[in-house]
């Protein structure tokens, strides 16, 4: 197949297909499949949540996923192997995710993030906007998603039959085109699963974290105003902030342990413009200090008797969609402070 593009005076440029591997790593394919992770599977969306996942055998897994449903699916980028073994090392990797638990994957995702304080079903549930009432049943099926420049005959027959069988298995195959001027295009096609052709333009197991200053450029104007307090409340007691892939943590130090106060997102995150609290969910209370459930239930009933904060899962949130006035800024920072103190006051388990 030849593709083409059109120049300014209307004469065509043709792009010369090139060996991917020639000029260019796997870690580089690896890194469209993250940026573009929506496109490769045939009935929906997909979300990343670990990369280069190491299974009980020592081997790695290139790229783990859930869909909608909540079924885990392992990518796997076909390398110089034969279909025999690319198909096994696939299979592989979806019987050793199997076993994972909630838990389990919770883990990898918050490895994959930098962000220790993630529920994966809230996170889950933002990521694809479902309803509030709708239900998920995590790893209940294991999907496979097979990547390559050349799909074999022998591994399209062998992954349709695993579908007729009830094995989701599909398989991708892309071509890598290049202009003289070093214009790059990718083409691909869902060559097992369903028919599909698009063009597209085209890390280690987490994702580059922002700083201050770009997660600052982020926000708009409502977020930009609220945060810059937060940020400045952080500052003068001088607590550590913990940079992620979208977002932040504030933090109290205890002895060397850093417990979260709360988490804050911008509006391009899967949580929208928000601030998380840290009270149930993981990186805060109950998983870092000895501490009563009644001291938890007083900061909890006091955050919602603001009429600020939301239910957010095991925690509460506030979304930052319009202007807060000076007056709900200050009750915020009131209730942090309450938060950090209640802190100070708890010994580590």
């Amino acid at each position: 197949m030849k593709i083409f593009s059109i120049k300014d005076n209307g004469k065509f440029e043709e792009f010369s297909q090139t060996p991917f591997q020639n000029e260019h790593e796997e870690k580089i394919l690896e890194n469209w499949i993250e940026a573009n992770s929506d496109d490769i599977l045939e009935d929906g969306k997909l979300l990343i949540i670990g990369r280069q996942v190491t299974t009980n055998l020592g081997s790695f897994i290139d790229l783990l996923g859930i869909d909608r449903e909540g079924n885990t699916v392992t990518i796997e980028l076909k390398r110089d192997r034969t279909p025999r073994e690319t198909l096994a090392q696939a299979l592989e990797y979806a019987s050793f995710v199997s076993d994972l638990d909630v838990d389990n994957l919770e883990e990898i995702l918050q490895n994959y993030m930098s962000d220790e304080s993630l529920s994966i079903a809230e996170y889950h549930k933002n990521y694809f906007e479902l309803a509030e009432d709708e239900a998920v049943s995590f790893n209940k099926e294991q999907r496979v998603v097979i990547i390559g420049q050349r799909i074999t005959s022998e591994i399209r027959q062998t992954s349709s039959f695993l579908r007729k069988k009830g094995i989701k298995v599909t398989c991708l195959e892309f071509s890598f085109f290049q202009t003289q001027d070093g214009k790059n295009l990718l083409s691909y096609d869902i060559v097992v699963g369903r028919e599909l052709t698009q063009l597209k333009q085209i890390t280690s197991s987490s994702l580059p974290t922002v700083d201050k200053e770009s997660f600052v450029n982020s926000l708009d104007e409502n977020g930009r105003y609220v945060f810059f307090e937060i940020l400045k409340l952080g500052e003068v007691n001088n607590l550590p902030i913990h940079w992620g892939t979208k977002g932040f943590s504030m933090n109290v130090d205890k002895d060397g342990v850093h417990v979260a106060v709360c988490y804050g997102y911008p509006p391009n995150s899967v949580f929208k413009q928000s601030i998380y609290t840290a009270l149930v969910g993981r990186g805060g209370f109950l998983r870092k200090l000895d501490v009563n459930e009644s001291d938890i239930k007083d900061l909890w009933d006091g955050a919602e008797k603001t009429g600020l904060f939301k239910s957010a899962g095991r925690d509460l949130k506030i979304i930052i969609d319009r202007k807060f006035t000076d007056n709900e800024i200050e009750i915020i920072k009131c209730w942090l402070i309450k938060v950090i103190e209640t802190i100070k006051q708890h010994d580590l388990k």
